[in-house]
């Protein structure tokens, strides 16, 4: 795809890169700060291994912007010919088109494929160049013809530069822990409420009781078997849905050789054999639950795998906040608090435009409302 976008800055060109492997990956790295899910290695593992591509319908048309030879700015951007895999759901919008006999799709969608993970979006060092990067899309969407361009999961360096754009706000809402400064599981659980960690302390002992234990193996020191073992619990999670998995066992290996520092496995042995698997990514500050699943139901594992072993490694090794993953109000009983998350939208039809900012406003408040209403897992006074 030929596309050349020309910025106020007369030394600067955006083009359009259909493959990370032809942009320099330092470069990209440098822009894109610690966040694991928009490293270089990260997204070139979705193409490389053909988890993403025009033929599922995730075509990558990443932009870049040039200064001569050097790479600026840039942002991660596909051709989306529906809405799965996004998280921020638009399927109603979709239909309102069909109904009214327009195509939503294709669309441009900025994010990370199957990650709905707040990050960095607009890789740029400053706000000149995130607008260009954002007028850039906008352009490329009318070119194409496409009804829409969107950007998902954005975090705050970015959110000046959409505000200042001709763009639609919609508000989200995560569930994530932070870290109190705990120096123990034990010190996390006495701030919560008795009922709660009541609860807590009676699944893990059950758990204990019917030999459950538990193994936390850095992406460095995981073995074949651990991956084979994770892979074969994160398939039979999909198939209990009647679904295929988005990601193949080869992504998960090109991870394990290019990013291994960034992989934990939390593995759940029964007896002394593997039952259950929950894989996180890290940085420094933050682990991200991602994907889990379990050859053998076993009463509170789903819980102990995906949230208290990440909440207790994050404490062990102080990280400031664990990351739970998208929806999930069951998370507030385990310390995940609701945490905001954004998204900006652009529709090429200036009615539905109307009708979907009216929308989007109703919805706002509604979420506002349900988050002041959600009651939290922590005692009121910290304890003494």
């Amino acid at each position: 795809m030929h596309f050349e976008a020309k910025p106020p800055d007369a030394e600067a060109v955006i083009r359009v890169v259909p493959r990370m492997a032809e942009l320099p990956a330092d470069a990209w790295n440098a822009l894109a700060g610690d966040s694991p899910f928009v490293q270089h290695a990260f997204l070139h593992a979705l193409e490389a291994t053909e988890c993403v591509g025009a033929p599922i319908g995730w075509e990558p048309v990443h932009l870049a912007l040039f200064r001569g030879d050097r790479l600026d700015a840039a942002m991660p951007l596909y051709v989306k010919h529906h809405s799965w895999g996004e998280f921020v759901f638009d399927w109603a919008w979709a239909d309102a088109y069909r109904r009214h006999g327009l195509n939503y799709y294709p669309k441009l969608v900025c994010c990370v494929p199957f990650s709905p993970v707040p990050g960095p979006r607009l890789l740029a060092k400053n706000d000149a160049d995130r607008a260009a990067l954002i007028q850039a899309a906008l352009k490329l969407t009318q070119e194409l013809g496409f009804s829409s361009f969107h950007i998902l999961f954005p975090t705050e360096p970015d959110h000046a530069a959409l505000n200042a754009m001709p763009l639609m706000h919609r508000s989200g809402f995560q569930f994530h822990w932070n870290n109190a400064g705990y120096g123990s599981f034990d010190d996390f659980l006495a701030a919560m409420t008795h009922d709660k960690r009541k609860k807590i302390r009676q699944e893990r002992k059950k758990l204990n009781t019917l030999g459950v234990t538990f193994r936390w193996v850095e992406g460095a020191q995981s073995t074949d078997a651990d991956w084979d073992h994770f892979y074969r619990c994160y398939a039979d999670t999909y198939a209990r849905h009647r679904s295929e998995p988005h990601l193949n066992r080869a992504f998960f290996s090109n991870l394990r050789e290019t990013m291994p520092d960034n992989l934990l496995l939390i593995i759940a042995d029964k007896d002394g054999l593997p039952t259950a698997c929950s894989f996180c990514m890290k940085d420094g500050q933050r682990l991200y639950g991602r994907h889990w699943g379990t050859l053998e139901y076993v009463p509170g594992l789903h819980f102990e795998t995906c949230y208290q072993q990440g909440i207790e490694y994050a404490i062990a090794h102080g990280l400031q906040v664990f990351e739970g993953g998208a929806q999930g109000e069951h998370k507030l009983s385990r310390g995940l608090v609701p945490t905001a998350t954004h998204s900006w939208h652009w529709l090429e039809n200036a009615e539905f435009r109307v009708a979907v900012d009216r929308f989007l406003e109703r919805e706002t408040d509604a979420i506002s409302h349900y988050m002041d209403e959600l009651e939290g897992p922590f005692r009121r006074e910290p304890p003494g």
